[in-house]
């Protein structure tokens, strides 16, 4: 199958997303490269097929932003709000992340290789992401579903005001945020921390993490919703 280029330097930004908004349903043309993204905002935002693109280079602001169904790989750093508000599919980011990685995101999976910076999954509501490398502080504020692994360690106020996200850390945890608790590892979470490691391609062992989660004081919620 062919791969079509994009060459965001000669279309922009604009020219790019609006050249994979509108493929037509069904599409045979589903592998995308976007060459020369040089870190500019909002690339590959609001995709709505199930297609692949690949950034060649860093992203800028917001990239993959609203995502559904397109798995969208970023080979270098992104910026602010990665993923932000994606509801399904699938976001790589070979390198680092900025703030705000993956911010209310509904679903999917977001894939960060390297570090994620602060407020990684703030309110993210369903979205599972993993971080290779360490998150920085009040990452998972306000989560409401979903899960966050981090490989690496976690800093300051991790979880404040969380709801019903399970946060999985391996490495040290600066602090805990409000109503952030640590909780037993039963075999189910061990199962969905071993589906997620290995959907990101990571080789970690699951047993060497530890689970956080909610200490439900500071909410009031329906059972039913209950882990």
């Amino acid at each position: 199958m062919s791969v079509a280029k994009l060459d965001l330097k000669a279309i922009g930004v604009r020219g790019v997303n609006a050249a994979l908004h509108d493929l037509p349903k069904g599409s045979n043309e589903t592998q995308w490269v976007i060459e020369n993204p040089m870190g500019q905002h909002n690339i590959a935002c609001g995709l709505d097929a199930p297609i692949e693109v690949t950034l060649s280079g860093h992203a800028g602001f917001y990239c993959g932003g609203m995502n559904k169904e397109a798995t969208i790989t970023v080979k270098g750093h992104s910026g602010v709000g990665t993923g932000e508000n994606m509801m399904s599919g699938v976001i790589r980011v070979t390198g680092n992340a900025s703030e705000s990685a993956g911010a209310t995101g509904h679903g999917g999976l977001l894939i960060i290789e390297g570090d994620a910076s602060s407020r990684c999954g703030i309110s993210m509501k369903g979205l599972d992401i993993v971080v290779g490398g360490s998150v920085g502080h009040m990452s998972a504020f306000m989560a409401q579903s979903g899960h966050l692994v981090v490989c690496g360690d976690a800093g300051d106020a991790l979880g404040d005001s969380i709801y019903e996200a399970i946060l999985f850390v391996r490495g040290k945890v600066a602090s805990l945020g409000a109503d952030c608790i640590e909780k037993e590892m039963r075999p189910k979470h061990l199962a969905k921390l071993t589906e997620l490691l290995e959907a990101a391609g990571f080789d970690a062992d699951p047993a060497e993490f530890r689970r956080y989660g909610s200490a439900r004081k500071l909410y009031n919620f329906d059972i039913d919703n209950a882990y």
